[in-house]
């Protein structure tokens, strides 16, 4: 069979109606030889056949990676990855379960952790060596952290907020009635791990009782039924009223907040297709190290073509379902598909969509270890040129150029 190029396809449609092309979805096909996609293969049908062994639940989350567009080209590095499959550590004060660069090759620069506390769950006492930034995802948490000029402080948050404590500085969390927390967590490292932190039961415990007892000014039998194990996560008791721990621990006014509305906040960006709300150290000052956009579209809307100059992007989805292509040189394109728990990401200048495949509202999650939130829309480059400049380019009509967007709208359609 002779491969189709763009134009071929185009009259192939057009021709070939009672062979079946023309009923599919419009396709321009790989310009490039061999031409890829089922689409190019229509006239040997053996070639679409999948005999061999198959796991038909794990293949049907992924249509288009069984069944990929014929603008898919060459291979890329898997950018998909998920809590679903991830191995949950679970305690008596609830569970969490991670995905890091040892798990997820291509995130270099965050890794994740999905953790669920239950009503008076703790995560203990301890610190990172990396940045932790986190977005409730439901319940409400306490948290605690002392910043680097040793002033204490102490917030409650609910679903659609976040918190960011920079590296080394320590903290706490705690699940609040009725029904405890999730959260997501992202530190600004691909290799950190939330199962390999500093933990003070650990440095308690590993500390000769000497010194303890000389660094706090008490007996050293004081400490002798400190846990011998770390308690990572464990269930404890309620705490009271904000307003009696932020008295009872003398916590005074913090000039640079911890904890930021992003899920209350005004859009940063609003269409009919869907809205952004953008965060990063411009409105959130102590995040000097973790950009984010919190993207809701709507059914039958897209996150539109672009890309991020400066960071890649880590993606979690929260609800809804979507698919990505990633394009990069070579040229290189491929296509995923992500529902809730997924992860995707993307490296710094590749270009990309995220496009609602679903009846429902799809929302996700834009991640980026950088301290400013940059994206380059291609229709507000397009429609900012010369227009006689990209009609040379694109080959297309002087009236179709002009209908493009040209005020970067980050969610199709305007």
């Amino acid at each position: 069979m002779k491969p189709l190029h763009r134009r071929g396809l185009l009259a192939a449609a057009g021709s070939l109606g009672a062979a079946g092309i023309a009923r599919a979805a419009p396709s321009f096909g790989n310009p490039d030889d061999p031409a890829e996609g089922a689409i190019n293969a229509r006239g040997t049908p053996g070639a679409l056949t999948d005999p061999g062994p198959k796991n038909p639940a794990l293949m049907g989350q992924f249509p288009s990676f069984q069944d990929p567009p014929p603008t898919d080209v060459n291979g890329m590095p898997l950018f998909w990855a998920s809590f679903n499959n991830a191995h949950k550590r679970i305690q008596s004060g609830g569970w969490a379960r991670e995905v890091t660069q040892d798990d997820f090759a291509i995130s270099e620069t965050i890794s994740g952790v999905n953790m669920r506390l239950a009503a008076g769950g703790i995560r203990e006492l301890h610190w990172h060596q990396q940045a932790e930034w986190a977005f409730m995802l439901t319940g409400k948490c306490r948290i605690t952290t002392l910043d680097a000029q040793g002033r204490p402080s102490v917030d409650d948050v609910e679903a659609g907020d976040l918190w960011y404590f920079p590296p080394g500085l320590p903290h706490s969390l705690q699940g609040l009635g009725p029904d405890g927390a999730e959260f997501l967590l992202a530190f600004d490292n691909g290799r950190a791990s939330e199962f390999n932190t500093l933990m003070l039961t650990d440095w308690v415990a590993h500390t000769p009782p000497d010194v303890l007892a000389k660094n706090f000014g008490v007996p050293a039998d004081a400490f002798k039924n400190i846990p011998l194990n770390n308690l990572w996560i464990f269930e404890g008791k309620e705490p009271g009223s904000l307003d009696d721990d932020r008295r009872a621990m003398k916590a005074v006014p913090n000039t640079e907040p911890v904890i930021f509305r992003l899920g209350s906040m005004t859009p940063t960006k609003k269409t009919r297709g869907g809205q952004v709300q953008i965060q990063d150290s411009h409105n959130f000052p102590v995040s000097k190290t973790v950009a984010a956009a919190l993207v809701t579209v709507e059914p039958g809307g897209m996150r539109e073509l672009h890309w991020h100059p400066n960071a890649d992007e880590w993606q979690y989805y929260i609800k809804g379902q979507a698919r990505m292509t990633v394009f990069n040189t070579g040229p290189k394109a491929q296509t995923a598909d992500f529902r809730p728990g997924d992860i995707g990401y993307v490296k710094k200048s590749l270009g990309h969509y995220v496009e609602n495949t679903g009846t429902t509202a799809l929302q996700f999650l834009e991640i980026f270890k950088t301290d400013t939130y940059m994206d380059v829309s291609l229709s507000d480059w397009l429609t900012h040129l010369p227009p006689q400049l990209v009609q040379q380019h694109l080959n297309i009509d002087p009236a179709v150029l002009a209908r493009f967007p040209d005020m970067a709208p980050a969610v199709v359609p305007v």
